[in-house]
């Protein structure tokens, strides 16, 4: 029987010690690489090599990776050729958008090994995701060292009402080995937190219903409950509410355009530890 042929990638980045350990790693695996360093180049090779996944990074010359997959939409191709984002940053409205643009999976540049970006490449030559399932933010520490901590099981509660920030959250943790419950509105999270009782709560500050302020109110003035820590949940220009919240009780904030999947996992941890 003939061999079938390679599955062919194409890898656009800028940053060269990030492609060449790419290559190798892909090559080594047995798919036939390809590279491009910028945006247009990337897109000119799509077209000439007909790539069956491509790996693309956000930030780079002359064309972004936004412009690159708002190109493939609009030329119809985001639909059949599965992109993985190279996030710089692994900011959530960074990865949500390129995911609302069509990429399939992400990855972030200082949190993956070689062996996760392959695991990536199959998984999305394996088919689309099922509804509702996105990227998956991938842990922070080299392979040997990032394995969930069994002992960990530290118990988080997520009250968060956007289902994109709700779900790359509630995932992280979960791979860190924490035990993870989400809430989408203000009732059903304050319910869970006197019935659960979590080791530390995630608590958007703009919810239906009960907003994070009642919450935090009600959590303090119930002695059951009033020693869990709460880590607010802010928006851009929330300074004044921030300062409210933290006189309200909350141990601390995270502002969601800013932080990374590393980042909860950090500001959680060094919550716990005291």
């Amino acid at each position: 029987m003939p061999k079938s042929k390679p599955v062919k990638v194409l890898i656009i980045e800028d940053e060269e010690a990030l492609l060449s350990v790419l290559e190798h790693k892909l090559t080594r695996e047995g798919y036939e690489v390809s590279l491009a360093r910028d945006g247009e180049q990337g897109l000119e090779q799509i077209k000439a090599i007909k790539p069956e996944v491509v790996l693309l990074d956000i930030l780079m010359p002359k064309l972004d990776g936004f412009g690159v997959l708002a190109k493939l939409h609009s030329d119809g191709l985001i639909s059949t050729l599965p992109v993985i984002i190279i996030s710089n940053s692994g900011q959530p409205v960074e990865i949500d958008r390129a995911l609302k643009l069509g990429a399939r999976d992400y990855l972030v540049k200082a949190e993956f090994s070689p062996d996760e970006v392959v695991q990536k490449v199959r998984k999305v030559l394996a088919g689309p995701p099922a509804a509702g399932e996105g990227g998956e933010a991938i842990s922070i520490l080299p392979p040997s060292a990032s394995s969930p901590a069994k002992s960990q099981s530290a118990r988080i509660l997520i009250i968060e009402d956007d289902q994109f920030l709700r779900d790359l959250m509630e995932r992280k943790l979960i791979k860190e080995g924490f035990v993870v419950e989400t809430a989408i509105e203000g009732e059903s999270g304050l319910q869970k937190i006197k019935s659960w009782r979590p080791d530390l709560v995630l608590l958007d500050i703009i919810l239906p219903g009960l907003d994070g302020f009642s919450i935090l109110e009600k959590v303090k003035a119930d002695a059951s409950v009033a020693s869990i820590p709460v880590i607010l949940l802010t928006n851009l220009g929330q300074r004044d509410d921030v300062e409210k919240g933290l006189k309200l009780g909350a141990v601390g904030y995270l502002v969601k355009a800013h932080f990374t999947p590393g980042d909860i996992v950090e500001k959680v941890k060094s919550v716990l530890r005291k």
